[in-house]
């Protein structure tokens, strides 16, 4: 048996070595590419399973593509520290705000961000009997990425073997229906169309849908162009087919996030907003405290859901082994005069590569407007939300290639989002690598609004079994969303306003939101102050005049509301 043993040992040690050797060959031969594609201004650096990038370079695009070029799936992940030499490093955005209400608070679970992912763990974890504490520095939920997307959720369509993005999107997907039941969001099933330009690629569209689709349990039919005319009438005569995939469906990704974060308030989750983590203390390969602007924070366990900051997470709590490499993509939403150019979802082959990736397309939304775009570029900046007149344009000339009659004249406002991105173009739902408790749930891009139920399931189980946590026998799974009264057939709509004549008096006239309605969004158990805040709850002002007409309204019921001078009403959030 010790001769076993000892071989064993032998052969372990043998098969280490060997891994280090082939690791160590091919960062070599890594840094010869590096050398030849960069004048030698950057080298590669590998150490416990982590490849580090380093030296200087003056274009972004550049250092992107140096991290891209470092991409070993199967041996270390890659931290990008070539330092940007183009222009000044932005200045993260911070709360304006500063207290010790949060000092030496001693939570069980601490969850940073309060994106899709953040508030789905959040509400998750509050399934055991834990004290959990979320916080957000933002001044609201889904500020970012989670609240700047086009609402898809689709069965896997565009992935790898392999991939956590598959994995985790998979499962998710058919979590969907029960989780919009229980949380009151709506959710629908629309399908969607991939559309080809060119005849030749039909053979090999036709086996994508037996080997690839069918074998991984995706439906997806071949379109010709004449049924495809039936199905959408307003389709570019250049389109020669499609391949439709009927079990894509679209939410709204902010009501969903604001859903998540509620139910979780409702079943106990601690939610501070204007909070921002500023260190952590780590001792000896473990979290003590975390520094935020409002107190030290003492948790057992941290979970960082921080989207484009995670990495900065990591870096702060000595557990950084991925870099994120941040994407932006610019939208514009249509009027609801618009809606009826696109019944589902469609996109176009060219603008992607291979046969299907999220690279853009136009959306029926769950809210009946027309939603075009995103495109995709690569940033630095990660809290530029800007949009820029060549983005609008580029999006515009690709889109009609499919839909000839979209209008800008028909395009009522734009945003843009900020996705995170790691080199290995993958999620990370792991414990940390050198730091012992801390959860990463980083790199959730697209299709992470497909992915969160599940990622979240599986952080909770993992929280929990750490913690020994035991089931929370009171934890209520059904949130009951805003009444919409314009949603109500008429009689029901007379018996609301008659019990509360403020759903009478109408604010927002585009999309017939009440009185009632925005007070009754300001009393839910996620605070809701400012004019953006209640617009993103229940779409007063985003109709077609933006706000032109009830914004001032709301202003002032948000004052009666809060008992504050209308001059103290914010439209936005306080952060420097």
């Amino acid at each position: 048996m010790k001769d076993i043993a000892n071989l064993k040992y032998i052969l372990l040690l043998c098969h280490v070595m060997i891994s280090y050797i082939i690791c160590m060959t091919t960062v070599t031969k890594l840094n010869k590419k590096l050398k030849k594609a960069f004048d030698g201004k950057i080298c590669a650096m590998l150490n416990e399973g982590v490849l580090y990038l380093t030296g200087e370079l003056n274009d972004w695009n550049d250092i992107v593509r140096a991290g891209l070029m470092s991409v070993n799936r199967t041996q270390y992940t890659v931290v990008n520290d070539i330092v940007f030499t183009g222009c000044k490093k932005p200045i993260k955005r911070m709360p304006l705000v500063s207290s010790n209400v949060l000092e030496g608070e001693h939570p069980d679970v601490l969850v940073i961000g309060g994106g899709i992912i953040g508030c789905a763990v959040a509400r998750e974890l509050s399934r055991y009997k834990l004290n959990i504490m979320l916080v957000e520095k933002e001044h609201d939920v889904a500020l970012h990425a989670s609240g700047r997307n086009d609402g898809v959720i689709n069965p896997n369509l565009d992935l790898r073997k392999g991939q956590l993005k598959k994995k985790y999107s998979g499962y998710g997907y058919h979590m969907y229906p029960k989780i919009c039941r229980e949380l009151d969001v709506p959710y629908k099933i629309t399908g969607q169309y991939l559309c080809f330009t060119e005849n030749w690629l039909k053979p090999a569209a036709i086996i994508s849908i037996k080997l690839h689709y069918k074998m991984n349990g995706i439906r997806a039919e071949y379109i010709n162009h004449d049924e495809l005319l039936k199905r959408e009438p307003n389709i570019s005569p250049n389109i020669k087919f499609a391949l439709y995939f009927p079990d894509t469906g679209v939410v709204d990704p902010i009501g969903l996030t604001i859903a998540y974060a509620e139910n979780a308030a409702d079943n106990g989750v601690k939610v501070y907003l204007d909070t921002a983590v500023i260190s952590i203390d780590v001792r000896s390969g473990k979290i003590e405290g975390v520094l935020t602007n409002r107190g030290r924070i003492f948790p057992k366990l941290v979970i960082n859901a921080a989207g484009v900051f995670s990495e900065e997470i990591a870096r702060l709590a000595n557990d950084r082994f991925f870099s994120i490499h941040p994407k932006r993509g610019t939208s514009m939403i249509m009027d609801k005069k618009a809606v009826s150019l696109v019944n589902t979802i469609v996109s176009n082959s060219t603008a992607v590569k291979g046969l299907y990736s999220k690279s853009g397309g136009i959306v029926h939304t769950i809210d009946n407007n027309l939603l075009v775009g995103p495109n995709t570029v690569e940033t630095h900046e990660k809290e530029k939300f800007s949009t820029d007149k060549e983005s609008i344009k580029s999006i515009l000339y690709m889109q009609k290639k499919i839909i000839p009659e979209l209008n800008e004249n028909n395009v009522i406002t734009y945003f843009t989002g900020i996705r995170a991105a790691t080199y290995e173009d993958d999620f990370i739902v792991s414990f940390g690598k050198f730091t012992k408790n801390i959860i990463h749930a980083a790199g959730i891009q697209s299709p992470g609004l497909t992915a969160a139920p599940s990622i979240a399931s599986e952080i909770s189980v993992m929280a929990a079994e750490y913690l020994k946590a035991v089931i929370n026998e009171q934890f209520n799974p059904v949130r009951r969303a805003i009444i919409r009264g314009a949603g109500l057939p008429d009689d029901q709509r007379d018996a609301l306003i008659k019990k509360n004549p403020d759903y009478g008096i109408i604010t927002c006239c585009c999309e017939e939101i009440s009185r009632g309605e925005i007070i009754a969004a300001m009393r839910r158990s996620i605070p809701c102050d400012t004019v953006d805040g209640i617009k993103r709850r229940v779409r007063s002002g985003m109709g077609r005049c933006q706000g032109g007409y009830c914004e001032h309204h709301v202003a002032e019921i948000i004052a009666a509301e809060k008992k504050i001078p209308l001059t103290d009403v914010k439209k936005k959030g306080l952060l420097c």
